[in-house]
């Protein structure tokens, strides 16, 4: 099988989180399942063990199991590679691959080996346009349409909600038949092109990841629609995955254990001021990105990552 031009035998090679989500969204669900049937059986655990283990639902495991989830997130089946206590590639079948060189990676002169990068305001352009549209399609007055949209979005970023349940109550609020924001969103977003060539040069040097407040599928379809890089991120952490957003402390204890280094050696790169005093509170260090002057808010990017002599 090739993935995004790698050979299966390449996957392990990448070492990245990236890597293994992508092939559980290539894996046949009933293959997968049969693969964590095996390990936990393996394990001498009943489904009500593992789950108690793994915190999750019952009805989760056993629809997994059975194929009956097509992708299930890298989150959950993490949850149960670490409650059979064996690691996320050996659990999809990725152990034994050969590896590839690894990547000469670098301190900055801060001594920075990990790089987060906020998606909305620093990656992509804020969505206002697409207020502007919706506001357009519907007749709604523009205040209407952010405040509506404003009142559910924590929600859905945390994953509350599912964006089916966002969009049929946005289009309550608005008093129209439906809305499609994932649509109005793709439609809409503007790359910030310097930004993201910069990501790429980081990805060569540094461990790298994204950390966002976002709805379910967005990174994904972004990823797709070449609106974000395709590159194999260390860490992709998207807040609807993790029932976290930013500022909230936990997302950042989920990005940090994934980053897999101390607080002190962790950069974010957000445009919320409110982000950055919550990450550097726990030790991190910090870039404010204005994706209104973003020639020079890269520039800035680009001095804080020149690497250590």
């Amino acid at each position: 099988m090739v993935l995004y031009g790698y050979e299966s035998g390449d996957y392990h090679s990448l070492g990245d989180t990236w890597v293994i989500n992508e092939v559980l969204n290539e894996m046949d669900e009933k293959g997968l399942g049969q693969k964590l049937q095996e390990a936990r059986q393996k394990a001498g655990l009943t489904q009500q063990q593992l789950c108690h283990q793994a915190n999750l639902s019952f009805s989760t495991l056993t629809k997994i199991e059975r194929g009956a989830i097509k992708s299930p997130s890298i989150f959950t089946v993490q949850s149960i590679a670490s409650a059979l206590g064996v690691g996320l590639d050996e659990l999809v079948g990725l152990a034994n691959s050969p590896a590839l060189p690894a990547r000469n990676l670098k301190k900055t002169k801060s001594g920075v080996s990990f790089v987060y990068f906020d998606v909305n305001g620093c990656l992509v352009h804020f969505y206002q346009r697409a207020f502007a549209q919706l506001a357009l399609a519907t007749g709604a007055p523009a205040d209407v349409v952010e405040t509506a949209f404003w009142h559910y979005n924590d929600d859905v970023c945390r994953g509350v909600i599912t964006l089916n349940d966002f969009n049929e109550k946005l289009a309550d609020r608005l008093g129209v038949e439906g809305v499609d924001w994932q649509q109005y969103y793709l439609d809409t977003v503007e790359p910030i092109q310097q930004m993201q060539d910069l990501l790429k040069w980081a990805s060569e040097n540094y461990k790298f990841g994204l950390l966002t407040n976002i709805m379910p599928g967005l990174v994904n379809a972004m990823r797709r629609e070449n609106q974000l890089p395709n590159l194999p991120y260390d860490a992709i952490i998207d807040s609807s995955e993790v029932a976290a957003i930013k500022p909230e402390a936990r997302i950042y204890e989920v990005a940090q254990e994934r980053a897999g280094v101390p607080a002190s050696e962790i950069l974010l790169i957000d445009d919320s001021r409110v982000n950055l005093m919550a990450a550097e509170k726990l030790g991190w260090h910090v870039l404010w990105f204005d994706d209104a002057r973003p020639e020079e808010a890269v520039e800035r990017v680009r001095e804080a990552l020149q690497p250590a002599e």
